[in-house]
């Protein structure tokens, strides 16, 4: 179950730029970056994205006016508007204020923490998708059922803990998806970023054992970055 939604980034330092986009895509979002408010709002215009990221100080429109525009120009199909996540290096209370009032779903402050940020976007996204999670989950031949909790790969039964059902889980959900330990602990154990982050590999290590041993690999190690489910290469 692959499901890729796309962001449009939009921030006028060059570097900070290049460094979010890439970083966004690892994750497994597609990424379209503007500099300026009047490109983002040209941008929307051609595509609709799933959710904006935009910087409040741009060199031509302060970005809470460009959220005004986005939101009196293209409202979708039932009236809802792109969520919006504010880029800011102002974090005084009246800013955070307007924010809000123009119409942004969240307000990160820069300088930020690269994973606090992505995790703040795919909280958005969560929020406001309005869809509901899967109840049956496919990748290649591995099936998961929530309802009935019961995994099975090539149509063989696997038996697994609470805890590596509900880490394979989220593995199935986000499959293509790269993510990092962190996120893995926040979503699967509901710790803190001070959580021990070690049984993370412990416990990616025994689900290989249950469901890669005999079959095309599926739950892969992205050095540096995290785990992600997939497919296996044709």
């Amino acid at each position: 179950m692959t499901t890729t939604q796309q962001l449009l980034l939009v921030e006028d330092e060059p570097t900070l730029r290049e460094l979010l986009s890439a970083s966004l895509r690892l994750t497994g979002f597609q990424v379209t970056s503007a500099e300026t408010g009047a490109q983002a709002l040209s941008a929307v215009s051609e595509q609709r994205p799933d959710l904006i990221v935009l910087d409040v100080m741009l060199p031509d429109i302060n970005g809470f006016e460009v959220a005004r525009l986005l939101r009196e120009r293209h409202p979708g199909p039932g009236g809802e508007h792109p969520p919006i996540l504010f880029l800011t290096a102002r974090d005084a209370a009246e800013d955070r204020i307007s924010g809000l009032r123009a119409g942004g779903d969240d307000y990160v402050t820069k300088p930020f923490n690269l994973e606090e940020l992505i995790l703040r976007i795919q909280a958005v996204l969560r929020r406001t998708s309005g869809r509901q999670p899967d109840r049956r989950l496919l990748v290649d031949d591995l099936v998961l059922d929530a309802d009935s909790h019961q995994v099975t790969r090539g149509g063989h039964a696997v038996q697994l803990s609470p805890t590596e059902f509900s880490l394979l889980r989220v593995l199935m959900e986000n499959a293509g998806q790269v993510l990092s330990r962190h996120q893995l602990l926040d979503r699967v154990w509901h710790y803190d970023f001070d959580g021990d982050d070690s049984i993370v590999a412990s416990y990616i290590s025994y689900l290989r054992r249950k469901i890669d041993t005999d079959r095309p690999k599926l739950i892969h190690t992205v050095r540096g970055t995290g785990y992600v489910l997939r497919k296996p290469s044709p």
